[in-house]
């Protein structure tokens, strides 16, 4: 119920750049994946579907840049904080949604989501909604071409 009611408010509170150097993990980098329009050079990915996705986004002519966002990067919800999985940003014109945050998941079924899951992205589509612009949209996708469908 309280995230049913739940409603969030603009702030002039922002995110500093450094978060994306915070905190950088002592990865082993044969498990990263070298790429050319992420921030960085190589980007880890959480699972077989994250690898795939990052691999269809780096060959993209629509995308411009992308990143995983850090663990830094939270929003507050009512069932703990949550961490989006993506920015991308598109090549202006190329499609309807110039900046989109993604959430990757290996099935769209809202049955395989944890109950804690759906009501932390219920959240998250909530708090987009308030803080963007039309130019910016959040969503759950399962593919590359899932999030195409979405932008297009």
């Amino acid at each position: 119920m309280i995230v049913e009611k739940l409603s969030y408010n603009s702030v002039s509170e922002t995110y500093d750049i450094d978060i994306f150097t915070q905190e950088k993990p002592r990865e082993d980098f044969s498990k990263a994946i070298k790429v050319d329009r992420h921030i960085y050079d190589y980007v880890f990915t959480d699972s077989k579907g994250e690898s795939n996705f990052v691999k269809e986004l780096d060959s993209s002519a629509e995308v411009v840049v992308y990143t995983k966002l850090p663990r830094g990067f939270f929003i507050p919800t009512p069932v703990g904080n949550y961490n989006p999985d993506w920015a991308i940003t598109f090549k202006e014109g190329a499609v309807k949604h110039v900046y989109f945050i993604a959430e990757t998941k290996g099935s769209m079924s809202s049955m395989e989501l944890r109950e804690i899951e759906k009501s932390k992205i219920e959240c998250a589509r909530k708090f987009f909604t308030k803080i963007t612009s039309d130019q910016v949209k959040y969503d759950v996708v399962d593919s590359y071409g899932k999030l195409m469908e979405l932008v297009k």
